[in-house]
């Protein structure tokens, strides 16, 4: 079989594979569907630096994407769980520093407000969920992150300076969605980079 022809066949089985339409995988590499489609056809050959986008995009080896028996499996979902466990992975190492806290705070007879060592650890889980997101393309789901650690870090204030009555730190909390809000809103409208 000829090697563009080889190169045809992958390309379509991948994007097939991964549940992508031509111009889906188009977008993806900023190409047109119309040179994606010349490449499936065998009409031309994208150049290697594509070839290595599109390689890395469905985690196989440029190598297998120039054999004839390349795995249409891609490595994607095994990243992505991987991607997962390491994410839920550093939020539980969060609350074993939480607990850590709790268990020294007690044997040091520090007994008062115990408890709020946990409290902590939801907005700490937060901005751990924030970052790993951002890391890992994962930028949809910013916005619903920013939005729980937002409140997490205000009730989190609240619990901890009670006897202070703080009630009105939750008063923040609304123009601070608003934000949120319309921040996604903007992005999602001009395709604006900038969080996520």
């Amino acid at each position: 079989m000829e090697l563009k022809n080889i190169i045809a066949k992958n390309i379509a089985e991948l994007r097939k594979a991964n549940g992508l339409t031509q111009l889906a995988l188009a977008e993806k590499l900023n190409y047109s569907d119309k040179a994606v489609s010349k490449w499936e056809s065998g009409a031309s050959i994208p150049d290697v630096v594509v070839l290595k986008e599109i390689a890395d995009m469905f985690g196989v080896t440029v190598d297998s994407l120039l054999s004839e028996k390349c795995s249409n499996k891609s490595v994607e979902p095994k990243r992505k769980r991987v991607h997962t466990i390491i994410t839920l992975l550093s939020v539980m190492l969060v609350w074993l520093i939480g607990t850590l806290a709790f268990a020294f705070m007690g044997i040091a007879g520090i007994e008062k407000n115990l408890w709020l060592s946990f409290v902590w650890c939801v907005p700490v889980s937060f901005i751990v969920l924030l970052v790993f997101n951002s890391i890992w393309g994962r930028r949809r789901l910013n916005y619903l992150v920013i939005s729980c650690l937002m409140w997490s870090l205000l009730a989190a204030v609240y619990l901890s300076a009670l006897q202070y009555n703080p009630w009105l730190l939750f008063v923040i909390g609304v123009p601070g969605q608003i934000i949120i809000c319309l921040w996604s809103g903007f992005k999602k409208n001009f395709k604006i980079s900038f969080w996520c």
